[in-house]
């Protein structure tokens, strides 16, 4: 076939092929469905109603945040460390005016600190750390509407870090809302209001970033909730809020070496604190008498455990309620009033919650036995530095 008749055929080929092609993409258009339309972002919209939470947050939960400014009086030589407000001279000149000069006569040194509170009661009890007026010779309460007033420690905790102080308020105040932290889950907004620095009424925002933290430090009574909200020195005692305005923790301590590290005290804890603060002055806690020890897996393996849950008895004191119900060394306690034992730390506040002078019915594990053993609580002794459980 020569030349002259090929090209012909090829360009009608290419044609029928190109046709046929179109007809079929028409065949489809006209099966497919109408494409739906993108729906409108409401992004905008759920960022406005956000903000919006956070400001009705912060103007709702301020007015019960308080600055805390206190005194501690230092005979002798100026001591070496100091607080860190001491040399900056907005603070010194906050401190010269209410409380005088911070070197006083014989040699006494005046020393300043701030932290912050929340306020809980119309009466003027307001709640804080312990270690904020730990040692305070002089208390100065600072309204967030600029009114100072004169408090004074009703009673302090020091395992768990809270202390109630009390003013006496000549107008209305306004109490901050108590909430429910057992129903806290990681990755709830959480809101950080004190003075941090001595900045008044310091917002932060951030979330909850892990609850039930232990083995930090800082107390005795250990179930801490951890956030990356901002918390910095001054931050002590103020509250930490969810996004109902509700008070769910109150701030305690930040991890110095890291960024969006800090911790607070859930309120649930602290509820059945502060109440026994106010009424006696003091925190009664109810006492095992036994010392116990975490389960590892090498003693899982020799009790026979079904798994690394409860606490292994380490010891038992003469004459406490574990000796007379008749508790042993190696004893892995499993239950406690019918509640599961997660780890010693959960015992330990299990136990310390208890009510004195009730008969609680303990599960335990001896000798790959399961048994149920009968113990009267009894009051926690007084003396600080014993470590009971």
């Amino acid at each position: 076939m020569t030349v002259r008749y090929l090209r012909p055929m090829l360009v009608g080929l290419l044609i029928l092929t190109a046709g046929a092609a179109g007809f079929g993409i028409h065949v489809l258009l006209r099966r497919a469905p109408s494409p739906t339309p993108m729906p409108v972002s409401r992004s905008p919209a759920l960022a406005e109603e956000l903000q919006a939470a956070f400001i009705g947050v912060a103007s709702q939960v301020r007015p019960a945040v308080v600055n805390i400014g206190t005194v501690h009086v230092a005979k002798g030589r100026r001591p070496f460390a100091e607080s860190p407000f001491a040399e900056d001279p907005v603070f010194r000149d906050f401190f010269e005016q209410f409380f005088g000069p911070r070197q006083g006569p014989r040699g006494e040194f005046r020393l300043p600190s701030l932290g912050s509170g929340v306020i809980l009661d119309t009466r003027g009890y307001i709640l804080t750390n312990f270690h904020v007026v730990k040692g305070a010779d002089e208390i100065l309460v600072k309204l967030s509407s600029k009114r100072e007033y004169r408090g004074r420690v009703v009673g302090m905790d020091s395992k768990t870090d809270l202390a109630v102080v009390r003013i006496q308020p000549d107008s209305e105040l306004t109490v901050a809302r108590l909430g429910d932290s057992d129903k806290l889950r990681v990755g709830e907004w959480a809101i950080a209001i004190g003075n941090p620095f001595g900045l008044d009424q310091t917002v932060t925002v951030g979330v909850i970033s892990a609850t039930g933290r232990s083995e930090v430090g800082i107390a005795t009574y250990e179930n801490f909730i951890q956030t990356d909200a901002s918390i910095n020195p001054g931050n002590s005692g103020g509250p930490l809020v969810n996004l109902r305005g509700e008070v769910v923790g109150i701030n305690t301590a930040i991890v110095a070496a890291a960024q969006g590290i800090g911790f607070a005290i859930p309120i649930n804890m602290v509820k059945r604190v502060v109440n026994q603060l106010v009424d006696k002055g003091r925190v009664v806690r109810g006492w095992l008498g036994v010392a116990v020890q975490p389960v590892t897996v090498e003693l899982t393996q020799a009790l026979g455990a079904p798994g690394a849950a409860g606490a292994v008895v380490a010891s038992v004191y003469p004459g406490s309620p574990a000796a007379e119900a008749g508790l042993e060394k190696g004893d892995l306690i499993l239950e406690f009033g019918g509640a599961p034992v997660a780890d010693y730390h959960h015992l330990q506040r299990l136990v310390a919650d208890s009510e004195v002078g009730k008969t609680v019915r303990l599960g335990l594990l001896r000798k790959k036995q399961r048994m149920e053993v009968p113990v009267r609580i009894a009051e926690m002794p007084g003396d600080e530095s014993r470590k009971t459980r």
